[in-house]
């Protein structure tokens, strides 16, 4: 297996899409053994444990950068009440997570959403993608769902969100220093 070691930068593109109308469906009837929770008041600690289970193999850092440089802001972002953390639990624990930021009138941002990597290909990803969309959209004063992913991001996610409904709406270029081994 070729890998590029850690410590290369590399370029990425991100790619910002949005859901101008509420969708027909509602809330995935998840799988018996899974248990949706909501977290209340959470530590940033909870946050960045789910951030790095799921986002390590896609290079999530900006919240591992900020806890360093603004610890205050991580904790505003993650203890905001109109930002809420839904975990998907199974077998006692996290299979996978989403964030709902409702900070901007109008708009619910799906923040951060993913499977751990146990869990990816469990078929749980697209069913808890349907519940964060229709968990948004219940918010009756949101007329807009955003989202945004990159080509570090797993290699199905665009193709997911663009199924669930979600429409590219512009694209930008960046450059990302790897903080560890990528497979190619």
């Amino acid at each position: 297996m070729n890998v590029i070691p850690a410590g290369t930068k590399v370029p990425y593109t991100i790619t910002y899409l949005e859901m101008a109308e509420k969708p027909a469906f509602g809330p995935a009837q998840l799988p018996g053994d899974v248990r949706l929770e909501r977290a209340i008041d959470p530590p940033v600690w909870y946050f960045l444990l789910l951030y790095d289970a799921v986002g390590r193999d896609y290079e999530w850092q900006d919240r591992f950068e900020q806890a360093e440089a603004d610890p205050s802001g991580l904790q505003s972002f993650v203890r905001h009440p109109d930002v809420v953390i839904w975990t998907a639990l199974r077998h006692g624990w996290p299979h996978g997570f989403f964030v709902l930021d409702g900070r901007d009138t109008g708009i619910c941002d799906l923040a951060y959403f993913g499977l751990v990597p146990q869990a990816v290909g469990s078929g749980l990803g697209r069913l808890l993608l349907q519940t964060a969309i229709a968990t948004g959209w219940a918010d009756e004063s949101v007329s807009r769902m955003t989202v945004n992913t990159c080509t570090l991001d797993h290699p199905a996610a665009l193709a997911l969100y663009q199924k669930m409904g979600f429409a590219p709406v512009r694209r930008e270029e960046r450059l990302r220093t790897l903080a560890y081994d990528r497979p190619v």
